[in-house]
C-alpha cells in the first residue's frame, strides 16, 4: 500500500520504534540462558513480592523457548529501530495480538499474575499500531464504495 491512506506518517513511525525499544528492553533478558536466569530470578521475585505468584523452578526447555522468543524478538525490534516501514507496525500490531491472546490464556490458566502488566503493553501497542490500519481501510473502502 503506497497510497495516501497509508500509515506512513513520522508519528507512526515514532510509535512503530517507541515499541521496538520495548521490545528490545523487555526481552533482551531472554536472549541467552545467563541473562535469562537472571531475568527469571528477578520477576519471580517481583511477582512475589507483590504477591502475584512466583515463577516455576527454571529447566532447561522452559530456558530454550525464553531464548528463542528472546533471540527472535531481539532482531525483530533491532530492524525496526534501523529501518522502521509502516508494513513493520501492521505486523508488529498482529504479532502483539496473538502474543496477548496467548499471555492472556497463560494468565487465566495460573501464570504469575505479573503477566497482566505485560498484557497491557501488548494490548497498548497493538492498538496504537492497528488503529490507523484499520482507519486506513475503512477510508479505502468507503472511497471505492461511491
Amino acid at each position: 500500500m503506497t497510497d495516501h491512506l497509508t500509515p506512513g506518517r513520522p508519528s507512526y513511525l515514532r510509535v512503530v520504534r517507541a515499541s521496538a525499544w520495548y521490545d528490545l528492553t523487555v526481552t533482551a533478558g531472554f536472549a541467552t540462558p545467563w541473562t535469562y536466569a537472571a531475568v527469571h530470578r528477578l520477576l519471580s521475585s517481583w511477582s512475589s513480592s507483590w504477591g502475584l505468584g512466583g515463577f516455576p523452578p527454571l529447566d532447561p526447555v522452559q530456558t530454550l523457548f525464553a531464548n528463542l522468543m528472546g533471540a527472535v524478538v531481539v532482531v525483530w525490534a533491532v530492524l525496526r529501530l534501523v529501518g522502521p516501514l509502516p508494513v513493520h507496525g501492521l505486523y508488529d500490531g498482529a504479532a502483539r495480538i496473538l502474543f496477548s491472546a496467548w499471555m492472556a490464556y497463560a494468565a487465566a490458566h495460573g501464570a504469575p499474575g505479573v503477566l497482566w502488566l505485560f498484557l497491557g503493553v501488548e494490548v497498548a501497542f497493538g492498538a496504537a499500531q492497528l488503529a490507523p490500519w484499520a482507519r486506513a481501510h475503512r477510508l479505502r473502502a468507503r472511497s471505492t464504495t461511491r
